[in-house]
């Protein structure tokens, strides 16, 4: 097997706002800073990128600018998901267009197709767009579940390359790596699982705490991927708490409030969604501590 075009700590970016409005300057700082802090790869407009309240307009606009800073220097994968498949499509195309190296597609939402649909949808997409495309299945927010016989289907699809699985369900993995093929990317979607994901043969996590640790989240991965899971334990057990207090709130609004605390951007969120909740505050506040992220 080669090495996969997909792999290691990859951010899950927030979208940062001011009075209403995207805040670029705060995004692209953002960038660098994930750069910086050796991470693998980027995916703007993603659920933690609040994609569902921007319009079409500010997507475009975030996936550009994260190409225009990022300049090669790691993956990008727009975020292109949406229950939609001509929307999707398009979303893809613009991707591509402006050069990042990826999407990301949930799985269609509330509308619920049947699994046939799904496979459907996916290939449509992957007939429209020659552009690398990771599965995004998390039934907790679409209320439906990729089974494994459509992601083997899925695999035999030649732009659609890997998995991003918020499952929670570590032995899928193992079943995919077996029926999926030598190429078949198997990603995690959640960092409180993620060691383990990759002892099962993953290659990597789309991670929300990298947000606010990327230096850590990066360190985790580089030694889990290379075998080292003595030191990737004790990372990890530094970034336990951190994992479960960014979901203490509906995301991404605790990540906000982590990067408010270190002066990346404003707390700002969209309706239906609101600002971190006073509550949760001082678990986020002690979690960041333990991290090593603030004194």
């Amino acid at each position: 097997m080669s090495q996969p075009y997909f792999r290691g700590a990859i951010t899950a970016l927030i979208t940062p706002f001011r009075d209403g409005r995207l805040d670029e300057d705060a995004f692209a700082n953002l960038v660098e800073r994930q750069i910086a802090g050796g991470i693998h790869g980027l995916v703007p407009v993603g659920t933690t990128g609040e994609a569902s309240t921007l319009s079409h307009d500010e997507h475009r606009r975030v996936v550009e600018v994260c190409v225009k800073v990022a300049a090669g220097r790691v993956r990008i994968i727009a975020g292109a998901g949406s229950n939609s498949t001509a929307e999707a499509i398009e979303l893809t195309r613009h991707a591509k267009t402006v050069g990042a190296d990826g999407a990301l597609l949930a799985s269609p939402y509330y509308n619920r197709p049947s699994q046939e649909g799904i496979y459907q949808h996916y290939k449509a997409v992957n007939d429209a767009v020659q552009l690398p495309i990771l599965v995004y299945n998390v039934p907790s927010r679409t209320a439906s579940d990729i089974s494994h016989d459509v992601l083997v289907r899925l695999s035999k699809l030649p732009n659609v390359v890997g998995i991003k699985d918020a499952t929670g369900d570590l032995n899928r993995c193992s079943f995919q790596r077996l029926d999926c093929g030598d190429d078949w990317t198997p990603i995690s979607g959640n960092d409180d699982s993620c060691l383990g994901y990759i002892a099962h043969g993953g290659q990597g996590v789309i991670s929300v705490t990298a947000n606010v640790a990327p230096e850590a989240m990066s360190q985790l991965m580089n030694a889990a991927l290379a075998g080292d899971f003595e030191t990737a334990r004790a990372i990890n057990d530094r970034l336990a708490k951190l994992h479960k207090a960014l979901f203490a709130d509906s995301s991404p609004s605790p990540t906000k409030f982590a990067m408010s605390q270190l002066g990346l951007c404003s707390q700002e969120i969209r309706l239906p969604l609101v600002p971190c909740n006073d509550a949760v505050k001082p678990e986020i506040l002690s979690a960041m501590r333990d991290a090593g992220v603030i004194n």
